[in-house]
């Protein structure tokens, strides 16, 4: 496919925000899109070169990018630069300087070009980079040259999501959205977008069923939905296994050989952060080849005892890692299994699937089999809730024990029962957005992944931050809040803004929006109530509920007198519980 055909279908996205108008685009371009070009075509859509799970970045920022079109259009770099500051998109800015009128560049060599600028490496890479880019857009129309470079830039905007890319599949095949569940089912194993729609334009819909299992490669993690009561987990389950949920980081790793591959919930890979998990896989699980998943968590290395969140957290960074490796190392509490050595067991009851699990494990400090007992009872239910509350975690995990594993999936095979769900929070607040994030993973795409939050301090006028919130909005919603957000964009913190993170984007404190979390805890990250030596209050677990307070102004917002209250009174009901 040609390049220019590409950029045809991306500006018909761009220029809807209609999920069936995009699915429908979609579905046009996969159906007329040939195998040979169509993982890439689907990797170029959500500003990527490979599958979400492989770390390959652009490495290329404003200033590159700026050399770049200088290069190509022979402006002047400061010409380039003003004009940027005008148009705020280097692709309008390559659009309206470029003279180019060929089109003859082809889907293939796009992707390989900028696959090739992201791994070019060594000594002149900068150069290297700039050159290559410039070539690329040299032999672009404007039009081209102005997608071209909103995809290294992660400013493609089109809110083209993993699941509107299944419906575009299947419509492509179909005209309606019928094989979408087939397609998940494989896109749940292999976390590949790029490969799944490859094998469906070579094989069709018979083909996704030969999609495999593969170590090295992540499985999308089954989850959990929350319980209210011990009785529901009963009238659900029936007997079922109980285990203490872990408050530390998911991990699934994949063991080939002496080759080990860590990957966190959001299939993000954690290999390089946390060397010790690895090496104790390599050391401890007793296959050739195998996939488990389990909770790490940071431990006392004089005592053995776990550490709380806030610590364990400081484990996710990618300086200092060996150093944090010594005075904050991680266990692996492992409580399931889903390949061993070629037999995918994901199909095996969560009962049998534990069993095997334990006989895989061999002894030594960095893995362990999480404890584990059967009930049939509400009562016992609530007595092992007690004692791991009282133990400092966060509540427990109840798993069906005929369950098998359903990657990707949400449901009641699984149910957590925590602190949280007995009303120790019921309030929302309604907190001001005062920066946000660009994400990664998934969200990469969007150009925004986390919002960061404040509550109003009326004693002196400013914000202060208590919570990064990166959940409860839908695909569109986060669109929205990206483009209001990017109006009243600063380059600097508001003066009325009091924070110790520095989010990618600063905004005016303007919107107001409601927001539930599971505690309140005390944070050194945030500033709300911070005290001198003394750390501030965060929220733990924050999802929106309500995006959009249009009938509170930003003083109108939760204070801070009033975190500080609730988490009083939150601690004294701890207590009484």
């Amino acid at each position: 496919m040609k390049f220019s055909t590409l950029v045809d279908y991306l500006a018909q996205l761009e220029a809807t925000s209609k999920r069936l108008e995009m699915t429908r685009i979609l579905g046009e371009l996969f159906k007329h899109a040939d195998a040979d070009d169509i993982a890439a075509i689907v990797y170029l859509t959500q500003e990527r070169l490979a599958p979400n799970y492989e770390a390959i970045e652009f490495g290329m920022g404003e200033a590159l990018i700026a050399q770049a079109v200088t290069l190509a259009t022979g402006v002047p770099l400061a010409d380039v630069k003003k004009l940027y500051k005008e148009r705020g998109d280097y692709g309008n800015v390559a659009e309206e300087l470029s003279r180019a009128k060929s089109k003859k560049l082809q889907v293939d060599q796009v992707f390989e070009k900028l696959r090739e600028i992201a791994t070019t490496s060594g000594e002149g890479t900068v150069e290297k980079r700039v050159n290559l880019l410039a070539d690329m857009l040299k032999a672009c129309s404007p039009r081209e040259a102005r997608y071209l470079l909103r995809v290294p830039m992660g400013r493609l905007r089109l809110g083209v999501g993993d699941v509107t890319v299944l419906d575009g599949l299947s419509w492509s095949e179909t005209g309606d959205k019928s094989l979408r569940p087939d397609l998940e089912r494989a896109y749940n194993i292999t976390s590949d977008l790029g490969l799944v729609a490859e094998t469906f334009k070579r094989s069709g819909f018979k083909g996704l069923s030969k999609l495999k299992i593969a170590v090295g490669r992540p499985i999308r993690m089954e989850l959990a939905e929350r319980a209210k009561s011990a009785q529901e987990i009963i009238d659900r389950m029936g007997e079922c296994a109980l285990e203490p949920k872990v408050d530390g980081f998911r991990v699934q790793a994949h063991k080939d050989g002496e080759k080990v591959r860590l990957f966190s919930r959001n299939l993000e890979e954690t290999t390089e952060m946390f060397p010790d998990v690895a090496d104790a896989v390599r050391a401890q699980l007793e296959a050739k080849r195998a996939i488990i998943e389990g909770e790490a968590i940071a431990f006392d290395p004089e005592t053995g005892d776990f550490r709380p969140f806030q610590e364990t957290i400081q484990r996710k960074r990618k300086y200092g890692i060996d150093e944090m490796k010594e005075t904050l190392p991680l266990k692996l509490l492992a409580f399931d299994v889903l390949w061993i050595d070629g037999e995918d067991v994901t199909g095996v009851g969560y009962k049998e699937r534990h069993e095997r699990l334990g006989e895989l494990i061999a002894e030594g400090p960095g893995i362990q089999l999480i404890e584990q007992i059967y009930v049939n009872e509400p009562k016992a239910i609530d007595e092992f809730f007690m004692t791991k509350v009282e133990a400092g975690l966060e509540g427990i995990m109840a798993k069906r024990l005929d369950s098998k594993y359903v990657a990707g999936a949400r449901n009641f095979n699984w149910m957590k029962f925590k602190r949280a769900y007995q009303g120790h929070l019921r309030d929302t607040m309604d907190l001001v957005v005062v920066g946000y994030l660009r994400g990664r993973g998934q969200r990469a795409r969007f150009g925004i992944g986390a919002l960061l939050c404040a509550v109003y301090d009326k004693k002196n006028d400013r914000f202060r931050t208590v919570a990064k919130v990166g959940s409860g909005l839908t695909e569109m919603e986060w669109l929205e809040y990206r483009n209001k957000l990017d109006a009243i964009a600063l380059d600097h913190p508001h003066a009325r803004v009091d924070s110790k993170m520095t989010p990618d984007v600063w905004v005016e404190p303007k919107y107001v929006m409601e927001v539930q979390a599971d505690e309140i805890t005390r944070s050194p990250i945030h500033t709300a109530g911070a005290k001198g030596d003394d750390p501030g209050y965060a929220l733990r677990f924050p999802r929106v509920t309500n995006p959009n307070r249009i009938d509170k102004s930003p003083e109108d917002a939760t204070t801070e007198h009033e975190i500080i209250s609730m988490f009083e009174k939150q601690s004294r009901s701890e207590v009484k519980g």
